[in-house]
């Protein structure tokens, strides 16, 4: 199902790093910034071998504690001409289970709700969060980046998607330059995507009430009360991407890198799966009605990083300050150290720290007794909370240039009140839960 506007957490960019070397070794950790800036993760390999194809093949398991649970099948490969021109390819598919939060509040007696589809409803146990169980779905992506690199390094790329009530296709480009003997370079890069929307029963009217079928006493009442609350037809958005940047050694040893994106998404941006309990004054559900969203939203980034080669491992710090026009504001720090233990064995640890305010609209329930909002939400991701990351990953070089890689993190994402004012029996339940998820990963390359 639809998650259109907070994805999972991606994989850290990570850059397979020869051994330290002193001469070198500052170019060629700006080489391997400079992937990062490309629109689709893609890392440019440090060393390529003409004419040769380079393959990438990992299995992904992302679980959280009690809810979706993910696996995902990554192949990639590369191709140098030999003429400074790159060809990367990528797929990727993944499948989803599991429950995810609907947005409702917790209550002292069993609750009933109704599917997505219309046809058949779950209920939830008094106390307890109430979680969609019909979270599934499989899907598939693949893009195709070219780069060619002379004076100018310029890349375009393509890329599509697929999943059952989701479609996204884009396009991308980059620029790069390099001045002061490569010293500093400057990357301009865009992107664009459009993506088509078309949810299981149609999109909700936004804040219309959901029809519950224990309410009505024919199914064909129940039904038109239903139909009533959906648009039966797809809906779309457009994402306009814009990213400058400049990447400067400092030494032989560091480099610096920052740059500036530009993000404008309109359209659709309602996740229609997410819904929003109306209480009284003590705390008792009356009504639950959709969520509804703003058609479109404009974001700004900064990031910083920088990258050092240590005897015997590389280093890199970063920080990123994103803010939007939906008042989320975020901070994000991140480290991974990586460590070679010998010339064909290494580790690495990832620490992650991530902040964020909540959107404008953000309210965890509404009140029976006040007027609906034009825009409202109980998505604790667009909420306020803290998470961090932990991880570690180990690399095994192996004869022939091949490598295997195994990585294990642990995520914890911990939602906050905003400062609503939590009335009767709600004070009894946590209606910001602690989220925990795992993720493992086997990566071998070829």
């Amino acid at each position: 199902m639809t998650n259109n506007n907070n994805k999972l957490d991606s994989i850290a960019p990570q850059v397979i790093q020869a051994k330290p070397q002193t001469k070198h070794i500052a170019s060629a950790l700006a080489l391997a910034s400079c992937g990062l800036f490309v629109a689709n993760g893609h890392a440019t390999e440090l060393a390529k071998n003409a004419d040769d194809w380079k393959v990438d093949a990992a299995l992904m398991y992302y679980g959280e504690q009690d809810r979706v649970q993910a696996i995902e099948a990554i192949g990639t490969a590369q191709k140098n001409f030999g003429d400074d021109s790159v060809l990367d390819l990528k797929l990727v598919v993944d499948s989803l289970t599991g429950a995810s939060a609907s947005g409702a509040v917790a209550q002292s007696d069993s609750q009933t709700f109704t599917r997505p589809s219309g046809n058949g409803q779950y209920k939830v146990a008094a106390g307890e969060t109430p979680l969609d169980d019909t979270f599934h779905d499989t899907r598939v992506q693949g893009s195709a980046n070219w780069s060619q690199a002379s004076d100018w390094k310029v890349n375009g790329g393509v890329y599509g998607s697929k999943e059952f009530d989701y479609m996204s296709m884009g396009v991308n480009a980059g620029l790069e330059r390099g001045f002061n003997k490569d010293n500093t370079t400057l990357f301009l890069g865009t992107s664009y995507s459009f993506d088509v929307v078309d949810p299981v029963g149609g999109r909700p009217v936004a804040l219309s009430s959901m029809a519950i079928r224990d309410n009505f006493t024919t199914d064909e009442a129940y039904r038109a009360a239903f139909d009533a609350t959906r648009q039966t037809s797809s809906d779309d958005k457009q994402t306009v991407d814009l990213m400058l940047g400049i990447t400067q050694i400092l030494n032989q040893r560091w480099l610096l890198q920052a740059n500036y994106g530009l993000s404008s998404v309109s359209g659709y941006l309602t996740d229609p799966y997410k819904v929003l309990s109306v209480v009284d004054n003590n705390g008792t559900t009356e009504d639950i009605v959709y969520e509804n969203r703003p058609d479109s939203r404009l974001k700004h980034s900064f990031y910083v990083m920088t990258k050092g080669a240590l005897d015997s491992g590389v280093v890199d710090f970063s920080y990123r300050y994103s803010t939007d026009d939906w008042d989320l504001t975020s901070h994000t720090l991140e480290t991974h150290y990586r460590y070679y233990f010998s010339g064909s064995f290494y580790g690495q640890l990832h620490l992650r720290y991530y902040q964020q305010s909540a959107v404008n609209f953000y309210q965890p329930f509404l009140l029976a007794d006040t007027q609906l909002p034009e825009f409202a939400s109980a998505d604790y991701r667009i909420g306020d909370m803290s998470a961090y990351t932990i991880g570690v990953k180990f690399g095994h070089r192996l004869s022939g240039g091949h490598e295997m890689t195994y990585r294990l993190e642990y995520y914890q994402q911990d939602p906050k009140n905003n400062g609503t004012t939590i009335p009767g029996e709600l004070q009894n339940y946590d209606l910001f839960p602690t989220q925990k998820a795992i993720t493992a990963q086997f990566s071998y390359s070829f």
